[in-house]
């Protein structure tokens, strides 16, 4: 899922410097405000109201893009979007300029901060190398793009090859083919590219005032590179026993399935036999480890929705209706009137679902190709997070139009949707109470979820521990994908199919890493989106199993939430966090308190089991 937050959009996307900013940037003299306090405030307020304008603009272009793909949009999208690289490019290194004056605000400091953090790839002033960086970074999200591998030896296309990764019928043979030619033919030819852009954008954070560029991306949270790298590998450990409880019973379950030859008893698991290309999701194999008899529920949200005559609108409006139930106030009309919420039969869009922010203010919509079916039920209740975020925070400044890091956006919708229990189905009339499920079920539902969200954990650390040590130094690029396979084996317990050659680039077959996507916030959303859960339960004086929880109907619930939502990017993280769940501490224990009784049953599956990789 991902959300369009007009705010920021601009510095958020920016890659590297056009050519505008080459040519002026790195002239004291390029500012029209003094190199004083006084000078930098007045610099924060004209960049500010720019950036205002500019957004609502940019955001209506990309709304009209995304709804209507012609030539003609995407041109129109291309032009605007460039002239916010250059805008978010020229406020970066201006904002560095500032950065050592003493006696400047609360709020010019973190609005400059905000600035100077905004690029995701800096380019440096250098005559010609943000052309090289923008040419370089753009073949490599291209070259992703129409990557291929092979299925039997034809071609087969990245979403085609993903969905086969998933499909349970292929035989081992057949995934090791696909996993093999899609790292070898998308990510190998990468790497002399990928090490060179590494070069260029280290220069350019330097530039803006960071030691590389893994230094400038973990500077966004509120605390030092140092302490935020400790912060995530501390949450790490939290989670790990119950990661390794959950690779014990799944190594165990593919060796019954597998045999020695190809899965063994010990040691890690085979990457390719997990139903995704980087092992990252390990749900498309649920039905080879669930328990007999609990995994199934006894209904479907998709076939109760059907049962009752509700279509795509409707299921907007039960989406709407839980978050009006915690008191929040309905969507405004323009919602209804300028939103997508089903495919078009006379054009192209995009159908992947997200949430826009218009105008700033009241002007939000949801994207989807909405289908009568439990998946989008949930996607819906998710999405819907991100408005309501969005409209919450609508009175901030411009540069504070966002969630408190960039794991809260996507965390909120998260914990709302872990509040699509059967008791929820019950109270808006979708599910009988004689259809509830028992307790007998609980061990299947978890193990679901945990496919998901708990395998993820590790990889979703790993990405960005990776880049760290690229941008650092540490790794270098002969030992790019030595490093890699290292990680993977370190942190997630996977191993490659096959042996890998040193001149390979694995990193490269996964999307974010040649799309320059900073990967850790989907690390800190599965973390926060339990913390946030727990916290609702807690308020909503919840006594049962947390994972049968449901806050709805609860406006206290609504009303700290809101207190939370409402700061947006104003104040330092942990101050949104204390707002709603009461500690300023990100924590893994609400996850592991969700997981419980999964991991008292999964220690019993495993007696005798080896452990560990």
């Amino acid at each position: 899922m991902k959300y369009a937050s007009t705010a920021l959009a601009a510095l958020s996307v920016a890659l590297a410097a056009p050519a505008y900013a080459e040519d002026t940037a790195g002239n004291d003299d390029v500012s029209e405000y003094p190199h004083t306090a006084e000078g930098a405030g007045e610099f924060v307020v004209a960049a500010e109201k720019d950036m205002f304008d500019y957004s609502v603009e940019a955001s209506q272009v990309n709304w009209v893009n995304y709804n209507f793909i012609t030539p003609d949009t995407d041109a129109m999208a291309a032009r605007i979007n460039a002239v916010g690289t250059e805008k978010s490019v020229k406020y970066a290194l201006e904002a560095a300029r500032y950065a050592d004056i003493a006696g400047l605000s609360y709020d010019v400091n973190r609005k400059l901060n905000i600035m100077r953090n905004g690029l995701v790839l800096p380019a440096p002033t250098t005559a010609g190398a943000a052309t090289e960086l923008n040419e370089i970074a753009t073949r490599l999200s291209s070259q992703y793009g129409k990557g291929q591998g092979t299925l039997d030896g034809k071609p087969i296309n990245g979403s085609d090859i993903e969905a086969e990764m998933g499909n349970l019928d292929h035989t081992p043979a057949e995934y090791a083919e696909m996993w093999q030619s899609w790292h070898d033919q998308v990510g190998k030819p990468m790497k002399g590219d990928y090490a060179r852009m590494v070069a260029i954008a280290n220069d350019g954070a330097k530039e803006l005032g960071f030691s590389d560029v893994g230094a400038m991306w973990r500077s966004g949270y509120d605390m030092s590179p140092a302490e935020f790298a400790a912060m995530t590998e501390r949450l790490w450990q939290e989670t790990k026993p119950l990661y390794e409880a959950l690779h014990t019973y799944v190594r165990w379950k593919l060796n019954e399935k597998y045999g020695d030859a190809v899965q063994p008893k010990t040691g890690p698991i085979r990457a390719d036999l997990l139903g995704n290309m980087w092992a990252q999701e390990w749900g498309n194999i649920y039905p080879l480890v669930a328990p007999k008899g609990s995994g199934d529920l006894g209904y479907d949200i998709g076939d109760l929705l059907k049962a009752k005559g509700k279509g795509p609108l409707d299921m907007v409006h039960y989406g709407e209706n839980f978050y009006s139930s915690l008191g929040f106030k309905k969507l405004p009309d323009t919602f209804w009137q300028r939103s997508l919420f089903t495919k078009p039969a006379d054009r192209e869009v995009v159908c992947h679902a997200s949430a826009w922010d218009i105008d700033n203010k009241d002007d939000i919509r949801i994207k989807m190709c909405i289908k009568v079916n439990a998946d989008d039920f949930v996607t819906i209740h998710h999405e819907l997070g991100h408005n309501y975020y969005q409209r919450a925070y609508n009175k901030q400044p411009y540069f504070y139009l966002n969630g408190a890091n960039d794991g809260f956006h996507e965390a909120i919708g998260d914990f709302i949707a872990l509040s699509i229990t059967p008791q929820y189905l019950v109270d808006i009339g979708l599910l009988d109470k004689k259809d509830v499920p028992g307790a007998d079920k609980d061990t299947g539902l978890l193990l679901r979820q945990a496919m998901d969200k708990v395998a993820f954990l590790p990889f979703g650390l790993l990405v960005d521990k990776w880049r760290w040590g690229v941008f650092d130094g540490s790794i270098k690029p002969a030992d790019y994908n030595k490093a890699w396979v290292d990680l993977k084996r370190e942190y997630q317990g996977i191993t490659p199919p096959v042996a890998r050659p040193d001149d390979a680039f694995d990193p490269g077959a996964k999307y974010h890493i040649p799309g320059n996507t900073p990967y850790m916030r989907y690390f800190l959303a599965r973390i926060l989106q339990f913390q946030f859960y727990k916290a609702a339960c807690d308020q909503a004086g919840w006594k049962g199993p947390l994972h049968r929880c449901s806050f709805y109907g609860n406006k206290k619930v609504g009303e700290n939430l809101n207190a939370m939502l409402e700061m947006g990017a104003s104040k330092p993280w942990p101050e949104a966090l204390k707002a709603f769940t009461g500690t300023r501490e990100m924590s893994a224990k609400p996850m592991l308190e969700y997981f419980a009784p999964l991991q008292k049953w999964l220690d019993e599956q495993n007696k005798g089991k080896p452990k560990g990789w």
